[in-house]
C-alpha cells in the first residue's frame, strides 16, 4: 500500500500537486480542489445547463449539457469490483444519462433531428428499457423521414418490455406510436425551428443553385460541420434572428477549406429555397474578383436583366440586398481576402445565410463564427486516401499507407494528389510513391496531378506577401528546426522584435506559420510544417544569395549564445567560460533579454530543442567556435534537468567540430564537460580519462582556472573511490590555482571539499566551508548550488547529532529541488534523509523515503543513487530481521559498485552482505564476502579501511 501511494504521490508532483495526499492516522486523504475532480465538474455544468435552460436559453443549456457529457469516457468507475464503489457509480451513471436525455430533448426541439439519430441508436442499444430515449429516437427518426425505422424502433422496445418486465410501455409511448402511424403533424412532432419552410409552387421562377457538385469522397471535419450546421440553422429560442448567420472557415493553403464549405453548402441546402449562390473571390492571388464583379453574377442569378444592373458597387449591393430581403438564400464566398472584399456581398435578411472561407481571420465582420481547420489526423488521411486509391490497396500495404499519409501531413490536398496519382496508376504500389516523397528535394514536384498542385497553392498565398514578409520566410528556412522563436526572427532580419512580429503574424495570418503553446508576447514560438518548409527552402535557394544565408544564420546563432548566457548567469550566478566576453546583440537589447530569461529554467525548457538544433547546425556550418561556445552555456541546464542525452549528443558533437577547427581551448572545454557528463552518469574510468585528457590540454594552454575545475572533478573520483589522500591534494591544489577565496570559480570546489571532509569525519570543518559555500549561493542567486549545500549540511548536522538543525536543512533542501524541477537533487534529499532517519531508530518511514530515492534515481538515470537506496534498504530489511530481502538487495548493490570500481562503496554493502548471510546460517557464503572485502580494503586509503575493519568486527559478533 505505501507503495502505490509513494507512485501516486509522485504522479500528483510531477503534475504540480506535491500535497494532493496527506497521511492521517487511520490511513490517507485525497486533499484537492472540487473543481479538479471531474464528477463535481459534471454536476456545475449540467447545473449550469439547467439554469439555462429554465431562462430559455436553449444554445447556452446544450452547450454546457455536451461540456458536462464530454468528461466522460466509459462508466464511472469501471473495474472498481467494489460493492461500496459501484453504488455510488451506479449514481453518477444515472445523472450521466438523466443529462443526456435532457440535452437531446432540447436538441430536438432546436432540430437537430439529422444529427442525434446515430447517438440515440447508441443509447438505446445500450439502455433499452428507458422509454425517454425510446421516444427521443422515435421523433428524431420520424422528422427525418423515416416512419417505418421510427415505428421499428417502438415494435423492438415493446418486445422487451413485455418479454423482460410484463408491462406495456408508458402510454405516451404508445400515443407516440399512434401520432407517427397517423403521420401526424401536431403536437410534439409539428416542425420545428430550423426546419426547411414550403417549397415555391411549380410555376415560381427557377431559384438560382451555383454550388459546386457534392463532394463524393468527403471524408472527417464532424466536428467543424455540427459547428457549421447549427450556426446558419439555430437561434436562441424564443427570439427573432436579426444578424445574418455568418461562417468564416479559416485555413492554410490545401487545408479543405472550400471542400467543407460546399460540403456544407449541400447539406443545409434544403432549408434555403429561394437559392444558393457561390462565388470564387480569389483572394489569394495577385488579382482577387472585386465585389463589384461578383455582384453582377449573383444579380443576374436572380433574374436582373444585364441592362438594369446599376454600375456603382454601392447600388449594386442595395439592390442586391433588396431582392434577398424576402427570400431564404445560402450564399457561399470562396477564398476571400479580406471584410472589404465580402461586406458588399453580405445579404441584409436574417432568414438567409453565408459561408466564407479564407486564409486570413476576418475580425472586422461582427458575429461571424471562426471554423479554424487543422490537418486530418492519420485515421482520417488513411480514409480519405482508401477513398480515392482503394480501400484494398491501402489495406494491402498498411505501413506504406501510413507512411504516405503522414509525408502529405494530414493536408487534404496533398493526400487528395497523392491518392489521384495512384488511383491513375493502378500498377503502382503504395511503397513506390512513398519512396518519391522521402526525397525533400523533390516532394513539391511528386505533389502535382493534372491542375491540382502543392507548390501552385503556396505560390499564390507566396505572392500575396508583402516584401518584407516573403524575405523572413525565406531566411527562416535556413533553420533546420521546425519550431523557432520570434527573436530568432528579429536577429535573422537584424531588426527590432516588433518589427519581427508585425512580420511573423503576417506569415500566420496566411498559416504559413502557426503560433504553438510554448509561450506569449516576445516568448511565442512559431512552427512550420514539412511542406510548407520545403517549399520555403526552395525560395530560399532562388531568391537569397549563399553569403547573406550564411549571415543570417550566423546572426541567429550568435543570437542564441547571448541570451543562453545570460540565462546561465542569472540562473546560476555565473558564466562558465566567458572568453570572449559576450557583449550585447544588436537584435537583443538589454531590456529585450530581461524579458525572455526572465524564468531561465522555464526558458530552457521552452528553447531546448531549439538549442540543441541550433548547436547541430553550426556544427554543420562550419561554425566551429560558435558551436562549442553555445555546447558551453547549455552544460548547466542540461545537468539541471538531468537532459543527459542531449547533454552528451551536443557535446560529442561541439568536441567533433573543435577537433575539425584544430581548436585548442574548445576541445579542452568540451572534454571537461564530457568528463563531468561521465562522473554524473557514473562511468568513472571513461570520467578519469577524458579528464585528464583536458587537464592536459589546459595545462599546456597555461589556463590554471579551467585547470583547477578539472582537478575539483578528479579529485570526487578519488574520493569516491577512497583514495582521500589523493582527493584532499587534488582538492588543495585546484583552489590554490585559483588564488583562493570563495567566488564563481572555487564554489563548486569548496563544496564537493566540504564532503571529503565529512567522511574523513570532520564534520566541524565540513560545517565552516559549507557555511561560506552558502552564503555565496543566496547572494549569487544560484537556486541549484543553495539547494546542494542545504542537502550537504543536513548530512553534516546528523553526522554531529544536530537532529533539528539536520532536519531543517533536510527540508529546505527539499523545497529548494522542487521549486527548480532538479528531480535528481530530490533524489539526494531523500536517500540522506532516509539514511538519517535509519540512524536515528526511526525506521517507520525509512523504507518510504529510500523507496522514493530508489524509484526517483531510476527514472534520471541516476545508477549511483539508486544503489545506495537499494543498499540502504538493504541495511533496513536486516534490522527488521528480513535477512533474504536483505541479501538480494545488497548483492544487487555490490555487484553495482564493483562495475564501476568503487571499492569504498561496495565493500559497506559486501559487508552488509556478510551480516545478511550469517543471519540466515550462511557460513560459506560469509566467508567469501570476507575475503571480497579484505581485498577492497587494500585498495583504499587507510581511513575509510579501518572503518570498514571495524564494520566488519562488528558483523561478526552480530552487531550494527
Amino acid at each position: 500500500m505505501q507503495i502505490c501511494i509513494s507512485n501516486l504521490r509522485r504522479l500528483f508532483t510531477a503534475h504540480g500537486y506535491p500535497t494532493a495526499i496527506l497521511t492521517r492516522t487511520n490511513g490517507y486523504m485525497l486533499q484537492v480542489d472540487e473543481r479538479q475532480i471531474d464528477s463535481f465538474t459534471f454536476e456545475a455544468y449540467v447545473s449550469q445547463a439547467r439554469r439555462a435552460r429554465d431562462n430559455h436559453g436553449l444554445d447556452e443549456a446544450i452547450k454546457h449539457y455536451r461540456q458536462a457529457l464530454d468528461l466522460w469516457r466509459g462508466p464511472a468507475l469501471g473495474g472498481m469490483r467494489s460493492r461500496l464503489v459501484q453504488l455510488w457509480a451506479n449514481e453518477l451513471n444515472e445523472h450521466r444519462i438523466a443529462a443526456n436525455e435532457e440535452c437531446i430533448e432540447l436538441e430536438l426541439e432546436l432540430g437537430m433531428h439529422h444529427e442525434l439519430i446515430g447517438e440515440l441508436t447508441r443509447l438505446v442499444k445500450a439502455y433499452p428499457l428507458r422509454e425517454g430515449l425510446v421516444g427521443q429516437l422515435m421523433v428524431a427518426l420520424y422528422r427525418s423521414e423515416r416512419q417505418a425505422e421510427a415505428l421499428q424502433v417502438y415494435r423492438d422496445a415493446r418486445t422487451m418490455m413485455v418479454d423482460e418486465l410484463g408491462i406495456e410501455p408508458h402510454e405516451r409511448l404508445q400515443q407516440l406510436e399512434y401520432l407517427i402511424l397517423t403521420s401526424a403533424e401536431d403536437l410534439d412532432l409539428a416542425e420545428q425551428p430550423g426546419q426547411a419552410a414550403p417549397r415555391r409552387s411549380s410555376e415560381a421562377a427557377k431559384p438560382p443553385t451555383m454550388i459546386p457538385g457534392a463532394i463524393a469522397d468527403f471524408t472527417g471535419r464532424d466536428a467543424q460541420v455540427r459547428l457549421i450546421r447549427e450556426k446558419i440553422i439555430n437561434s436562441p429560442a424564443g427570439a427573432v434572428r436579426f444578424a445574418v448567420p455568418t461562417v468564416a472557415i479559416i485555413g492554410r493553403a490545401g487545408i479543405g477549406k472550400s471542400t467543407l464549405a460546399v460540403h456544407c453548402a449541400h447539406d443545409v441546402a434544403e432549408l434555403f429555397p429561394d437559392g444558393q449562390l457561390f462565388a470564387s473571390l480569389h483572394g489569394g492571388t495577385p488579382n482577387p474578383t472585386s465585389p463589384t464583379n461578383v455582384l453582377e453574377r449573383f444579380l443576374r442569378a436572380l433574374g436582373v436583366p444585364g441592362h438594369d444592373i446599376p454600375d456603382a458597387l454601392e447600388q449594386r449591393a442595395e439592390l442586391y440586398r433588396t431582392l434577398l430581403a424576402e427570400r431564404r438564400t445560402l450564399v457561399v464566398l470562396d477564398d476571400a481576402n479580406g471584410e472589404h472584399q465580402v461586406s458588399p456581398l453580405l445579404p441584409g435578411n436574417a432568414q438567409s445565410a453565408v459561408i466564407i472561407t479564407s486564409r486570413t481571420r476576418l475580425g472586422g465582420l461582427a458575429g461571424v463564427l471562426h471554423v479554424d481547420l487543422d490537418v486530418l489526423d492519420a485515421t482520417q488521411s488513411m480514409r480519405l486516401i482508401s477513398q480515392i486509391a482503394g480501400e484494398e490497396r491501402v489495406q494491402a500495404d498498411p505501413r506504406s499507407s501510413a507512411n504516405l499519409a503522414e509525408l502529405c501531413e494530414g493536408l487534404p490536398l496533398a493526400l487528395r494528389i497523392a491518392g489521384s496519382r495512384l488511383a491513375a496508376r493502378p500498377h503502382w504500389d503504395i511503397r513506390q510513391l512513398v519512396n518519391r516523397l522521402e526525397d525533400e528535394t523533390r516532394r513539391l514536384d511528386e505533389l502535382k496531378h493534372g491542375e491540382m498542385g502543392i507548390r501552385a497553392s503556396l505560390s499564390l498565398t507566396y505572392e500575396g506577401l508583402s516584401g518584407p514578409a516573403r524575405r523572413l520566410f525565406r531566411l527562416l528556412a535556413a533553420l533546420n528546426s521546425h519550431v523557432l522563436p520570434a527573436w530568432a526572427a528579429a536577429a535573422a532580419l537584424d531588426q527590432p522584435i516588433f518589427v519581427a512580429h508585425d512580420l511573423l503574424d503576417e506569415l500566420a495570418d496566411t498559416h504559413f506559420i502557426e503560433a504553438t503553446d510554448a509561450g506569449l508576447g516576445v516568448r511565442t514560438h512559431y512552427r512550420f510544417h514539412d511542406l510548407i518548409r520545403v517549399f520555403a527552402k526552395e525560395r530560399l535557394a532562388a531568391e537569397e544569395p549563399p553569403a547573406e544565408r550564411a549571415a543570417a544564420l550566423e546572426r541567429i546563432l550568435s543570437a542564441q549564445l547571448v541570451l543562453t548566457a545570460k540565462a546561465q548567469n542569472r540562473e546560476f550566478g555565473f558564466i562558465e567560460f566567458p572568453e570572449p566576453p559576450i557583449d550585447q546583440h544588436p537584435s537583443l537589447p538589454d531590456q529585450l533579454v530581461d524579458q525572455l530569461v526572465a524564468a531561465p529554467l522555464e526558458w530552457f525548457e521552452r528553447e531546448r530543442r531549439f538549442l540543441v538544433a541550433s548547436i547541430h547546425q553550426a556544427m554543420q556550418a562550419g561554425f566551429a567556435e560558435l558551436c562549442w561556445r553555445l555546447t558551453a552555456v547549455t552544460t548547466k541546464f542540461f545537468e539541471a534537468r538531468a537532459y543527459l542525452d542531449d547533454w552528451r549528443e551536443t557535446h560529442k558533437l561541439a568536441l567533433e567540430a573543435a577537433r575539425q577547427a584544430q581548436d585548442r581551448l574548445g576541445q579542452a572545454t568540451m572534454l571537461f564537460k564530457i568528463g563531468t557528463l561521465s562522473l554524473t552518469e557514473q562511468r568513472f574510468s571513461n570520467a578519469r580519462h577524458v579528464l585528464e585528457a583536458a587537464a592536459e590540454i589546459f595545462a599546456d594552454l597555461h589556463d590554471d582556472p579551467r585547470r583547477a575545475m578539472v582537478d575539483s572533478r578528479l579529485a570526487i573520483l578519488d574520493r569516491l573511490s577512497g583514495r582521500f589522500e589523493n582527493a584532499s591534494k587534488r582538492f588543495d591544489r585546484a583552489l590554490s590555482l585559483l588564488g583562493g577565496g570563495v567566488n564563481a570559480d572555487s564554489v563548486y570546489i569548496l563544496y564537493s571539499q566540504a564532503k571529503l571532509y565529512l567522511d574523513c569525519e570532520r564534520p566541524d570543518d565540513s560545517y565552516r566551508l559549507l557555511s561560506e559555500v552558502l552564503e555565496f549561493a543566496r547572494s549569487s542567486g544560484d537556486r541549484r548550488l543553495r539547494a546542494q549545500v542545504l542537502f550537504r549540511l543536513g548530512e553534516t548536522h546528523f553526522s554531529k547529532q544536530d537532529f533539528e538543525p539536520g532536519e531543517e536543512a533536510y527540508a529546505e533542501a527539499m523545497t529548494a529541488v522542487r521549486e527548480i524541477g532538479d528531480r535528481i537533487g530530490e533524489a539526494f534529499v531523500l536517500l540522506g534523509l532516509g539514511t538519517a532517519r535509519f540512524h536515528q531508530g526511526e525506521l517507520a518511514t525509512v523504507g518510504d523515503l529510500l523507496g522514493q530515492a530508489r524509484d526517483l534515481a531510476k527514472a534520471t538515470r541516476q545508477r549511483l543513487v539508486e544503489m545506495q537506496a537499494i543498499t540502504g534498504l538493504g541495511e533496513l530489511a536486516l534490522a527488521t530481521g528480513d535477512a533474504p530481502r536483505a541479501q538480494a538487495l545488497l548483492t544487487e548493490a555490490g555487484d553495482f559498485f564493483a562495475e564501476v570500481e568503487l571499492p569504498l562503496l561496495e565493500a559497506e554493502a559486501r559487508v552488509l552482505l556478510k551480516r545478511a548471510y550469517l543471519a540466515t546460517g550462511d557460513q560459506a557464503a560469509a566467508e567469501a564476502e570476507e575475503i571480497r572485502i579484505q581485498y577492497l580494503v587494500e585498495q583504499i586509503d587507510p581511513l575509510p579501511a579501518q572503518h570498514i575493519r571495524d564494520r566488519l568486527a562488528e558483523a561478526q559478533h552480530g552487531g550494527r
